[in-house]
Order: C-alpha cells, then sequence, then structure tokens
C-alpha cells in the first residue's frame, strides 16, 4: 500500500533534501516493530517531513513521498499523512503506533498525540479490506506454484490480530509477541495451508463480531487534526519569513 514518486529527473534530490532537513517523525516498521524479526529480518524505515510552506506557493509543490534515501526507507509529506491517517490506511496507520522511534521534534510529538483522533470505525473496512485483498494473492500462490508466500500468510494474520485487537479495545498495538511462536511457524511453513486459512477465516469473524461492541467512534476527529495542520503550516511560514 507504499505510494512511489514519479518525479521529474530533478525532483529526487529536492525530496531527498526534505527528508534530511526536515523530517518530524521517524520510525522503525516491519517485523522489527512487529516482535517478529528473525536474523534475516531487514529493517524498513518509515517516515514523515514537514516541507516548508512557502515551497507551496510555488507552480512545482513539494513531493507528497520520497523514497529513500536508504533502502527500505520511505517518507510522505506531513498533510498526505494525515490525509491517509484520517482515511484509517493500516500502514498509516501502523506507523504511529510503532515501538521503535529514531526521529521525533516537536511537531512529530503533536503528531504521536493525535494517534486517537486518527482512529474510528473505518479501521474494520480498512483493515479487512486490505486482508482480502493480500489472502486473494496467497490463494493465488496456492494455484500457480503449490504453495503460499509463508511470509506474507504471517503478516497477513498478524495485521488482523491487530485489527480484531483495535476494534475490541480501542488501541493499536503492534507487537505481536503473544503471538511470535505461531507466525513465525507460519512463516517457516511449519503449519498447513488449511490451518493457516481457518486462523485467518476465524479471525475476520472476531473483527466483525468485535466492530459490534467497540469504543471506537464513528468518524476520526479531523477538526483536531486539520487544526494541527492549520497551526504547523502558519509556523513553517512565519519561520522562513523571519529568517
Amino acid at each position: 500500500m507504499n505510494e512511489r514518486t514519479s518525479e521529474t529527473p530533478s525532483a529526487p534530490a529536492a525530496g531527498l533534501a526534505l527528508v534530511r532537513d526536515h523530517t518530524v517523525y521517524a520510525c522503525v516498521m516491519g517485523s522489527r516493530a512487529f516482535g517478529l524479526a528473525t536474523g534475516a529480518s531487514d529493517t524498513d524505515r518509515r517516515g514523515v517531513y514537514l516541507a516548508p510552506t512557502p515551497l507551496f506557493w510555488r507552480f512545482e509543490k513539494p513531493p507528497t513521498h520520497v523514497d529513500g534515501p536508504r533502502e527500505e526507507e520511505f517518507s510522505w509529506e506531513l498533510e498526505r499523512f494525515c490525509e491517509l491517517a484520517l482515511r484509517a490506511n493500516p500502514n498509516i496507520l501502523e506507523c504511529l503506533h510503532s515501538p521503535l522511534v529514531e526521529r521525533l521534534t516537536p511537531v512529530g510529538e503533536e503528531l504521536l498525540s493525535l494517534r486517537e483522533a486518527f482512529l474510528s470505525r473505518s479501521a474494520h473496512t480498512t483493515f479487512t479490506r486490505y486482508a482480502v485483498s493480500q489472502r486473494g494473492k496467497l490463494l493465488s500462490d496456492l494455484r500457480n506454484h503449490g504453495v503460499p508466500r509463508w511470509k506474507h500468510a504471517m503478516h497477513l494474520l498478524r495485521l488482523l490480530l491487530s485489527c480484531r485487537d483495535l476494534l475490541r479495545t480501542g488501541r493499536l498495538t503492534l507487537d505481536a509477541g503473544a503471538h511470535r511462536d505461531r507466525l513465525l511457524a507460519v512463516r517457516r511453513g511449519e503449519l498447513s495451508w488449511p490451518e493457516v486459512d481457518a486462523w485467518m477465516t476465524r479471525l475476520t469473524a472476531e473483527c466483525d463480531t468485535a466492530l459490534t461492541t467497540t469504543p471506537l467512534p464513528a468518524d476520526p476527529d479531523r477538526p483536531r487534526v486539520e487544526d494541527f495542520l492549520l497551526r504547523t503550516r502558519l509556523a513553517s511560514a512565519r519561520a522562513t519569513a523571519g529568517s
């Protein structure tokens, strides 16, 4: 569910400069954040940068997202990040809850303080819709190759566990440590596909049940997020004018 840039040849350097000089929040995601890392696990980094407000006054706007500069690193401009979070994008919501924070500015601290403002019952739709899509790909692998991609199956199960617990408690937790042994067994292909498929089916049903009693609000707190974004843009403009 990542976005990839389609910038002009001169744009990537400017985008990387935004990541280097204006990142307000950076974290590690993937297996390391989920408590499922092994010796072979990559380090997936995600970040949020605040493009200086005057850049938006030009015909050519700053990029909404940047790939790099390191391998497995991807960042979003603050407004785009908030927009996706308000839509309950699973990857974005999980970025806000990573236990492995590498960089945090005062703007980043306020962004994290808004975690609950982004959460709503819409997460049920976005998480389970993504799960259905990934499950379809696993079934395609099974038909075409005889086996699914077990690593992807493990992460799909973890996502469903996270969705179920979010709906039950109103809190998004990334650490899958309580299920680590069984999830890693899935990754190693030690469970049969019928066992894994049945687990997915059960978790999907538990997500549906949890939705009926969830403490989550029907909608995210968009005005609160918009107020944060407007204040942050205004402060950036003032800082640039005073420099």
